[in-house]
């Protein structure tokens, strides 16, 4: 199947999946997950009328999308996998939205590198949720800790935006589910605590487990292989 074809089926999908849980599947974003994927991929997506992509590596995402961007000027990119210090500089100025923010230093960083450009970005805080991830706030008292700082105004050029996830890497879905739920109840606590920011966003489920993460009130699934197939190492 084509690019095209696997992108009507995947949104095909996610609207099945919002209406047997009884949700607006307008609430539901799809986020193409690009990575090692070539632009000739992405192309064929923004020309069935897909615009929102994420890329987990800077330095494939700043080759792949400095050039798509200016072909396509509505294309957005999140940058979605595990972001090192070094690597902000170059993630801010081709990205929209950072979606792993997952420690108060990375935030200090983002801040740094978007005053020089004089850039606000949208982050979404990574939580850790399940034994398989390797990164995230570990727990609700850090993940309290770093929006507190941004209340207090120490990052003017960040946008919190909300939550992301990823789920444990098995086939029990009460324990996927839980990972998901238990992001849902630390965004309902954080809503509640920090009013002056907009914490919709709840990004969690991939190409297998997307379904059980919209039951679970997600707002952005980010689905990669389903879409363009398997990797291109």
């Amino acid at each position: 199947m084509s690019v095209k074809e696997n992108l009507l089926k995947i949104k095909n999908e996610i609207k099945e999946a919002c209406i047997a849980c009884g949700r607006n599947p307008e609430e539901v974003k799809l986020v193409a997950v690009s990575k090692f994927h070539p632009a000739t991929s992405v192309e064929q997506a923004i020309e069935a009328g897909h615009f929102l992509f994420g890329e987990n590596r800077v330095q494939e995402a700043k080759e792949k999308f400095s050039v798509i961007s200016e072909k396509y000027p509505a294309c957005d990119l999140h940058i979605i996998g595990s972001l090192q210090r070094n690597k902000v500089k170059d993630a801010v100025k081709i990205c929209s939205c950072i979606q792993s923010v997952d420690r108060i230093e990375l935030l200090e960083e983002i801040e740094k590198q978007c005053s020089k450009i004089d850039k606000k970005i949208d982050v979404l805080f990574e939580v850790h949720t399940g034994e398989e991830s390797k990164s995230g706030f570990e727990d609700f008292i850090s993940l309290y800790q770093a929006l507190e700082k941004c209340a207090a105004g120490e990052f003017p050029h960040i946008n919190p935006k909300g939550f992301m996830t990823m789920a444990p890497f098995t086939e029990d879905k009460q324990l996927i589910a839980k990972s998901f739920s238990t992001l849902r109840t630390y965004a309902e606590e954080l809503k509640k605590e920090f009013t002056e920011f907009d914490l919709s966003e709840l990004s969690m489920g991939m190409s297998g487990d997307f379904k059980i993460a919209i039951r679970e009130g997600s707002t952005m699934v980010r689905v990669g292989t389903s879409i363009f197939g398997e990797r291109q190492y």
